[in-house]
């Protein structure tokens, strides 16, 4: 099971990773014209409503962050309602990615993970995508199968970057378990770690951006402990 990534960061450690990032290298094939692809997933159903406009903000200010890297593209989406699953077109730049999110609001529904996940595999049959972020708080699906789609995600290299918000302890076990099989990593966050959240979602799209070696040269605790989670689950 994978371990539940320290959620603890500082200012410096974010002021180290903006300085830093004008450095990294674009991606592991050295291809200045080949972006990193993500599709970037979030709950978006009544339960997370509070905490929309912070997420909004919060993400924002990470993409800035990573637009440094000079390679990502980015795929935004969401699940809410009845059966809505919405899927923005790919984007490149992280005022289109605000634009998305500030249309969007929050209406009560059940998860909808599983489609998260098989659109990410039907987007990789397209074009390969190097990473799948998912924020929510709560599973209503069947464990079992969200599992078996993660470890098919695996087998094609997509990781999983499970992060959860609140503390629910069937979904802390789930993600984990999600996680592990899809050799990606989890991480637990609230309203009280807003810059660790930062720090972290910043290390999963260097991931994306540049691989194993851009992380290991970030320097960020938060990218060294999730770089460490990633080679656990290889």
């Amino acid at each position: 099971m994978a371990k539940e990534l320290k959620t603890q960061s500082t200012s410096g450690e974010l002021s180290a990773f903006l300085a830093h990032s004008k450095q990294l290298p674009q991606r592991r094939d050295g291809n200045p014209r080949k972006l990193g692809r993500m599709i970037f997933a979030l709950d978006a159903t009544a339960s997370r409503q509070a905490s929309w406009d912070r997420a909004c903000q919060l993400q924002g200010e990470m993409f800035v962050a990573t637009e440094q890297l000079g390679g990502l593209q980015l795929q935004l989406c969401y699940y809410r309602g009845f059966n809505e699953f919405v899927a923005s077109p790919w984007l490149r730049d992280s005022s289109s990615l605000l634009d998305n999110m500030h249309r969007a609001q929050c209406r009560g529904g059940y998860t909808q993970l599983q489609r998260v996940l098989d659109h990410a595999v039907q987007q990789h049959s397209q074009e390969a995508i190097n990473a799948v972020i998912i924020i929510a708080d709560a599973v209503e699906e069947s464990v079992d199968t969200l599992c078996a789609k993660a470890g098919k995600m695996g087998l094609l290299n997509i990781p999983l970057f499970m992060f959860q918000e609140g503390a629910d302890g069937p979904t802390q076990q789930c993600f984990q378990q999600m996680a592990t099989l899809s050799r990606g990593a989890y991480a637990h966050f609230d309203e009280r770690s807003a810059a660790t959240m930062m720090a972290l979602l910043a290390a999963a799209a260097t991931f994306a951006a540049g691989g194993s070696e851009a992380l290991r040269q970030l320097n960020s605790a938060s990218a060294q402990q999730l770089l460490r989670q990633l080679r656990q689950n290889l």
